[in-house]
């Protein structure tokens, strides 16, 4: 499109309208297999940015793709059109009616922030999918979401009350309940909402419509039902049928995947919060087939979750050393496992429900084993359900688990015949079947795997689905129970419903939308499914040459292609963990881990630079990431942007030059070096507000900041007095590990650790080396990779001896487990070094746990103490071993701040273009926190960033945990 129209338009609204290649690359996809390159990606910012959109698209002739998460499995929000996206300004909640209750909002609205409003008034949402923590409200109308709670609150189709919308003429409507004599009077009005309830009335009153629909459409029974537009939905009401219930046009928009109408505002009914107590069974079977036996009995009961998980899930479980704690409950190797939930507001109502549905477990005695979980039980199992499915679906290479055929929903007593026939087609492909289901639904979620880079495998593609979905057909089923049909099953669609159905549903369209404008290619005149593909088939993979390894992921490309986009890392702050701190700012969607992935992917992939990384728009979308790694552990495919990033600086600056600021930064332990040798010059200097001032204008560090003073002390005489001061030993060796911080920057820490180690009986040797932290941080890489190496050949000698290294900064004592093992080749020293290399915490905790420290050994005052762990911790060690430690002392109180990304993430912090975003980012939970907390309280940070910005940005002095146990030992 010329881009003079685009201008025209973005000049017009008071959104953002972007067209530039990196905005059009992140948004070509979603969670799905297909790509899309958009025209151009707009963010309205009000209704009327939304009309304008609409009427630009009708004059051009242009589609409008509507998203909020951009979390569809199907690729309901992949387009050629405008991606319309509503999550940056459609985010308010409007209005809360208690006594009705049902509330009013955006569309950009998230699921769980929405019920965390919700919770003090002891009201929730109901539907409940696995994206809760950032799928939003549209989105979840838009695909008629369900999840884990259908069975007991119902779909969301069930709960819209009320839609304000946007026709495609640009006009605004409110679609409602409406009595016959209402509709009666809409039906005779001229505008296109008039002819909307003029044509359905007649579609609908037609007799032998009304046939097709019956014979056709899945049956009554299965209510996660999103084949086509819900026309069969619109027959229950007092117009059409003997229901008392009205007319509401908001049963049809639901599971429309924005192919209908434009939504602005959206009312839902609610429910009361579930009852607070809950058990689960967990029923154990020999055989798939006696779990899906079971089933129908089971629903029987008032159950709030029926889950079923199968052997492959839980052998994926086996040997996560993460989720050995969670497999407490499974008894023996069974086939397959029921989870059963039921809730109570009193114990004996609980266990009046728990009798009973054990008594009908024994009296089937297809169950060979049904242990009760209770308390934080149940949220054990259900994450080591979660689990199983995040270790199968995170591959390595090409192969992987494709959704097309994992959204099957049939009725409960034909589940069993419908599996066994599923698993003999899958069979038949040579597929192994993975069963985790809605069981409780008839719900089944299976993906085949399956290498869509080769045409046979997209053959395969095609030939798995049409089998499935003729088989779904047989029993009447509906091929997409909570997905919806997107690309990937509207093609589908006049095979499960007849011609003359989907005939209808075209009809139903073009009067909504005559032009097409609304999200085309989706439901009616569906684009092909074995199209437009996220990569290109067969073609000849780009040769990519990186310094670090990436062979764990087979190369960078596949590295970064393991993002399947499911949005994880657009989950904001106020939802548990850190991904992605940056985009917890700013909003925008290429500040996610999977916005730089995506970007990274279609740049590298389609380059024709001899640099493939030589491209303007990765520094762009690299430039906010702050190197946290909370993506590597909390991204469920474990896509480690802070890698990428590495790789990208050093790749980007070969081509382009390493900038003076970055030299400064990388190569700042030599300058500390330099300024230790004359501390006091250099800190009368830091502390000159006319000198600091000066010098930071020069390099680009933000006015506002600090700069941290360099010391130059004697450590090895410090740790001579120590040992001369006649402490009993263990007989055990430490090797304290001094990193370029604590040497030069963070003295005290030093002399603290030595001293608490010292006289807790350690013989303590100590390490000193620069980590490299500095260089990789800025894509030094080749600095940073001789460094590894001779800090390697350095240790050697103590790995030989089994000498654990512990080590103060999480920084550069985890770059050893981390960093260090893409940049060497030695894999067995690399190995061992990662085994020996420890924070100090973990070495303290594993010590506590094995006797060897006690609480003899510290005061017995008083002290509350809350404690912020460094990111790095979080993503590669645990937060629990700061915690046990600092909880060793009797009476201290200790509580971990769910705090983030502090926002520092070391010079990120101190460059002047990123300041605001690194106080806003601290700004989020950390400083609230640190602030609120009471006189006298002791703020803990291990990492020296961490207190330099707490420091910063509340006025508040932050200890390291040894500093802190160190002031505690009584010994």
């Amino acid at each position: 499109m010329d881009k003079s129209l685009l201008k025209s338009l973005s000049d017009t609204l008071q959104g953002e309208l972007l067209y530039d290649e990196l905005s059009k690359a992140i948004y070509a996809t979603d969670a799905s297999v297909y790509r899309k390159l958009p025209t151009a990606v707009a963010y309205p910012k009000n209704p009327d940015d939304i009309k304008a959109l609409i009427s630009f698209a009708r004059e051009n002739s242009v589609g409008l793709i509507p998203r909020t998460a951009g979390t569809s499995l199907a690729g309901q929000c992949v387009g050629d059109g405008i991606v319309v996206d509503v999550s940056r300004h459609f985010t308010k909640i409007l209005h809360l009616d208690k006594e009705k209750k049902q509330i009013k909002v955006q569309p950009g609205v998230v699921r769980d922030e929405l019920n965390q409003y919700l919770k003090p008034f002891g009201l929730f949402f109901g539907p409940n999918t696995s994206t809760s923590n950032r799928c939003m409200i549209g989105g979840m109308v838009g695909n008629n979401s369900s999840g884990t709670t259908s069975i007991q609150y119902g779909v969301t189709r069930d709960k819209v009350v009320a839609m304000d919308c946007i026709l495609s003429d640009s006009s605004e409507v409110s679609f409602s309940d409406v009595s016959p004599d209402v509709f009666e009077a809409k039906k005779n009005e001229g505008s296109l909402e008039g002819k909307i309830y003029q044509s359905l009335y007649g579609e609908l009153s037609n007799q032998q419509n009304l046939k097709e629909i019956e014979a056709e459409f899945p049956k009554p029974s299965i209510h996660r039902r999103n084949t086509g537009y819900a026309v069969d939905e619109l027959l229950k009401n007092n117009l059409f049928g003997k229901y008392e219930e009205d007319f509401n046009l908001c049963k049809l928009l639901a599971g429309s995947e924005g192919t209908l109408a434009f939504s602005t505002e959206i009312t839902v009914q609610l429910d009361d919060l579930p009852p607070a107590l809950s058990a689960m069974v967990a029923t154990h079977y020999h055989t798939l087939q006696d779990s899906l036996a079971d089933v129908e009995l089971v629903m029987q009961h008032n159950l709030h979750t029926c889950e079923m998980m199968d052997k492959v899930i839980l052998d994926c479980t086996k040997n996560n050393r993460a989720q050995l704690a969670n497999r407490f409950f499974v008894e023996g190797d069974p086939a397959a496992i029921l989870m059963l939930e039921v809730r109570a507001e009193t114990e004996t109502e609980l266990q009046e429900q728990l009798n009973g549905l054990l008594a009908a477990i024994e009296k089937s005695g297809l169950s060979y084993a049904s242990p009760v979980l209770k308390g934080s039980d149940i949220n054990k199992a259900i994450e080591l359900r979660k689990a199983g499915l995040g270790l199968l679906g995170n591959m390595v290479g090409d192969r992987k688990a494709v959704a097309c055929i994992e959204d099957t929903a049939v009725a409960l007593e034909d589940l069993k015949d419908f599996i066994g026939e599923f698993t003999k087609i899958m069979e038949g492909y040579g597929q192994e079947a993975v069963y985790y289901a809605h069981a409780g639904a008839g719900e089944l979620h299976l993906r085949p795997i399956l290498n869509l880079k080769k045409s046979e495998d997209v053959s395969l593609f095609r030939a798995i689905t049409t089998d499935v979905a003729k088989l779904t057909k047989k029993y009447k089923g509906s091929f997409s129970g909570e997905h919806g049909d997107g690309i990937v099953r509207a093609e589908f669609i006049p095979l499960m419903i007849g011609q003359a159905n989907y005939e209808l549903l075209k009809r139903v369209k073009s009067t909504f939308d005559p032009q097409n404008i609304f999200n085309p290619g989706k439901i009616v005149d569906a684009f092909p499914m074995d199209e437009s593909l996220r990569y290109e088939i067969d073609r000849v993979e780009p040769e990519i040459t990186t310094l670090m390894d990436f062979s764990d992921s087979e190369g960078i490309l596949k590295a970064s292609e393991k993002c399947n986009g499911s949005g994880d890392c657009r989950k904001s702050h106020h939802m548990a963990g850190g991904m992605c701190p940056s985009y917890h700012a700013t909003k925008d969607e290429k500040d996610t881990t999977r916005g730089r992935a995506n970007a990274l992917r279609e740049f590298l992939t389609n380059s024709e630079k001899a640099n493939q990384f030589n491209h303007h728009e990765l520094k762009k979308v690299f430039d906010l990431c702050l190197s946290c790694k909370a993506c590597a552990s909390e991204c469920p495919s474990n896509v480690d942007v802070a890698a990428l990033k590495a790789e990208f600086l050093y790749q980007y600056q070969e081509s382009n030059g390493y900038p003076w600021r970055s030299k400064l930064f990388a190569y700042n332990t030599k300058l500390n070096a330099l300024g230790s040798n004359f501390p006091k010059l250099t800190n009368a200097i830091y502390d000159s507000s006319l000198l600091s001032g000066l010098l930071k204008k020069v390099t680009g560090i933000a006015s506002e900041r600090s700069i941290p003073k360099v010391h130059r002390f004697n450590f090895e005489k410090y740790i001579d007095q120590q040992r001369a001061s006649g402490t009993n030993k263990t007989g055990k060796k430490v090797v304290l590990y001094l990193d370029e911080f604590t040497k030069y920057l963070d003295v005290d820490l030093g002399k603290d650790a030595i001293e608490l180690l010292s006289r807790l009986g350690y013989d303590v040797e100590l390490f000193y080396a620069e980590s490299g932290r500095t260089y990789l941080s800025k894509g030094f890489l080749k600095q940073a990779k001789r460094l590894a190496a001779m800090n390697l050949a350095n240790l050697e000698p103590i790995l030989e001896q089994n000498i654990p290294i512990v080590g103060l900064e999480p920084s550069a004592i985890l770059s050893f487990r981390d960093e260090y093992q893409r940049l060497h080749d030695d894999k067995e020293l690399l190995a061992k070094l990662s085994s020996s290399s420890f924070l100090i915490e973990e070495f303290l905790s594993n010590e506590i746990a094995n006797g060897h420290i006690t609480s003899d050994s510290f005061t017995k005052e008083e002290r509350t103490i809350k404690v912020h762990n460094h990111c790095h911790q979080k993503a590669l060690s645990n937060q629990k071993v700061t915690f046990d430690v600092l909880n060793l002392p009797v009476n201290y109180k200790v509580s971990i701040i769910p705090s983030g990304c502090c926002g520092m993430a070391g010079s990120f912090g101190y460059e002047k273009e990123h300041y605001s975003t690194s106080m806003q980012v601290g700004g989020l939970k950390l400083f609230p926190a640190v602030k609120k907390a009471p006189e006298g309280t002791i703020i803990s940070a291990n990492g020296t960033s961490c207190r330099h910005q707490i420091k910063d940005g509340t006025e508040k002095d932050a200890l390291h945990p040894v500093s802190i146990l160190r002031q505690a030992l009584v010994v």
